[in-house]
């Protein structure tokens, strides 16, 4: 007898589930995407223990025939592609009949479906990939598909899950990318009986990012648009200076499909230019329009990656694009209360818009298998501002809700305003307000060139020479002289590493000292930032931030640590949150390394600030006190150094000698 045989059907499923279903994000993403083969225009997700108790999605889609109920679960069964011609121009999510039997293979799953006109529906029942029972039942028209006992019977896969808030941030990031792609379809996602995101459906990308990055973020995306023979690109970016601290915030999408892809990435990045700091990445939601016949989504199991032909036009065309978008826009900051951005007007006109959806985003009591009703009507408002503060004598003060930038000229804001004239502006949302560059006040010597004076070892006298102050170029560099030449040292560079080497110590040792906000900063964040932050509130507190959950996805921070710089708090807080967001399992002594140096660089002096003779010289003294005063903390050269010898070859002082070739002219007269 041979030894080669063919493998059951429920085992060759449950091998293809190990491609497909990695974990219960990829459940999702497939019950959707059928969702949206089937023309849903709602669709709703609804999760136990972050899927892995149970997964149900419901649509309003067309429905399966019942004759095609239990065939639907056979593999590489489906309605999407007949040819070979086909798979080479597919234009639907799926299509490979792949998902539903490596589903049931590995689950307990249950499913209800009914086409229009249908006397009845279907439900049917199956385990371990055996069917349990079929028999009609009343539905509405679509379909609903549940999931429960994920990976029952092969708990090998369950070892290599993550932890439930791990998981339920997948879930949650396949939700949000594919709202972003299908702007048009109204996604709900609920978890353990709390809705934790709700889109319109209304076709209002704008409207899709506003409800998933805040209305902040919303506001300062840039709409594009391009295109050529072959391809048609649209979407938004964010404004240069809205910025993340990982490329995650951009979703590319191929005919409303989304994928990775390295390249198209890149030439978003490059559409910017040099607009954009080192390390930091916008936020981009990018449609790319295309014939299928120049993409081929059969290359991933989970359909991830695609390759693509013309890939090099189509870089070009997206870079060109948001180059020209951004290239209209006035990036100068306005000196003006209502901070970077747009006019007054513009902002009325915007907030009309982003509000248009405000309802549909309010939670509804109507459960998710039900009809949604015509309208949802407005959500009651109540007075939930940060807390006042502790103390008998604390007074509370009545939250003023704004909702459109119109409002700000009411009567309630002028008493706000006037009540508290004598603060620091701050602009939409509690951000600081922005100030023109020429008028930024840089401090003075007094507060960043004092430090203790300590005798130098001699061994660091020899690392680093005793410099004598010459002068300043252009107030950016020192010029200094020692016995062994010239040497030019960068000003913002250095204090950056005297600072770095300051900081790294108090931060290390971190003080319960706090500073209280005159009113407490409220932070929002995504929903899937927000989990990650809950996860790791212990670390923030270690390094002096105290956040307290305020809201489904914000946060309420009351004070901050005394070594912040001031007029930089709500800035240096955000970054250091944005850290934890990126990073997720930092350590506190590598999260305290990231906070000095970035507070190194915020308090350091700027270019083109002129220090006279006596900041120059303390500083660099004490740039000679330093452990390491030849780098800053990123790495860049604090000094270059000119000795005796190349001065004076610069000035041909010092000439190459000539006796050489005198020489062979010895014996021969002229």
């Amino acid at each position: 007898m041979g030894k080669i045989h063919e493998l059951d059907t429920v085992l060759a499923d449950q091998i293809a589930a190990g491609e497909v279903i990695e974990r219960p994000a990829s459940i999702v993403k497939e019950l959707v995407e059928n969702s949206l083969d089937a023309h849903s225009r709602r669709v709703d997700v609804i999760v136990e223990n972050a899927g892995l108790d149970s997964i149900r999605v419901i649509d309003d889609g067309d429905g399966i025939e019942q004759d095609d109920v239990e065939l639907a679960f056979q593999r590489h069964a489906t309605s999407k592609i007949a040819n070979r011609r086909d798979l080479f121009r597919v234009q639907t999510m799926g299509f490979r009949g792949e998902a539903l039997p490596s589903i049931a293979s590995v689950a307990d799953v249950l499913m209800v479906t009914a086409q229009r006109d249908q006397p009845a529906g279907t439900q049917i029942h199956l385990r371990g990939g055996q069917v349990v029972d079929k028999k009609p039942a009343a539905a509405r028209q679509g379909t609903d598909v549940q999931v429960r006992d994920l990976f029952f019977n092969t708990p090998a896969r369950l070892k290599y899950l993550k932890s439930p808030h791990t998981e339920l941030t997948r879930i949650t990031d396949i939700i949000n990318r594919l709202a972003l792609a299908n702007p048009a379809v109204a996604f709900s996602f609920t978890h353990n009986g709390k809705e934790v995101f709700r889109s319109a459906g209304n076709g209002n990308l704008q409207q899709v990012v506003a409800a998933i990055y805040g209305i902040a973020a919303g506001r300062k995306m840039l709409a594009i648009s391009g295109q050529d023979d072959d391809f048609k690109v649209s979407g938004f970016v964010s404004l240069p200076e809205l910025t993340r601290a990982s490329r995650q915030y951009i979703t590319i999408t191929i005919n409303h499909r989304y994928v990775r892809n390295f390249a198209l990435t890149k030439a978003i990045i490059q559409g910017y230019e040099s607009k954009l700091m080192v390390g930091r990445y916008p936020i981009a939601v990018i449609n790319i329009d295309l014939d299928p016949v120049l993409v081929d989504v059969n290359v991933h199991p989970a359909k991830r990656e695609v390759r693509l032909s013309k890939e090099d036009q189509l870089t070009k065309l997206i870079a060109a694009t948001i180059r020209r978008r951004i290239a209209t826009e006035n990036l100068i900051p306005d000196v003006n209360p209502t901070g970077f951005g747009p006019s007054a007007a513009d902002v009325a006109k915007l907030d009309q818009r982003l509000n248009e959806a405000a309802q549909t985003y309010q939670v509804s009591p109507t459960h998710p298998n039900e009809e949604a009703p015509a309208s949802h009507a407005p959500a009651s408002e109540e007075s939930s501002g940060p807390a006042s503060a502790e103390g008998s004598d604390s007074e509370v003060v009545a939250p003023v809700i704004i909702h459109q930038a119109a409002e700000l000229a009411s009567p309630a804001m002028q008493a706000f305003d006037r009540r508290y004239q004598n603060e620091d502006a701050v602009g939409p949302f509690g951000e600081p307000a922005p100030v023109a560059p020429a008028m930024r006040q840089v401090p003075r010597s007094s507060e960043n060139l004092e430090l203790d004076v300590h005798d130098k070892s001699d061994q660091q006298q020899k690392r680093f020479p005793d410099l004598q102050y010459i002068g300043q170029l252009q107030g950016t560099f020192l010029l200094a002289q020692a016995g062994d030449g010239l040497y030019i040292v960068d000003q913002h560079a250095a204090q950056e590493r005297i600072n770095y080497e300051r900081f790294r110590k108090e931060i290390g040792q971190v003080s319960p000292d706090q500073q209280a906000f005159l009113v407490p900063l409220v932070l929002n964040y995504s929903t899937v930032d927000a989990m990650t932050i809950n996860a790791h509130l212990d670390t923030l507190t270690s390094v002096g931030l105290n956040l307290e959950a305020f809201g489904q996805n914000s946060f309420i921070l009351r004070s901050h640590p005394t070594w912040f710089k001031e007029g930089q708090e709500e800035d240096t807080a955000k970054e250091m949150i944005e850290w934890l967001i990126k990073d997720g399992k930092i350590s506190v002594r590598d999260f305290r390394m990231k906070t000095a140096i970035m507070m190194s660089c915020k308090r350091a002096i700027k270019a083109n600030h002129h220090l006279d003779s006596r900041e120059a010289r303390a500083l660099l003294h004490r740039l000679s006190l330093c452990e390491n005063p030849f780098n800053c903390p990123h790495g860049r050269p604090v000094t270059v150094h000119f000795n005796d010898q190349d001065l004076e070859k610069m000035f041909k002082r010092i000439q190459d000698s000539h006796v050489p070739f005198a020489d062979e002219f010895d014996d021969h007269e002229f």
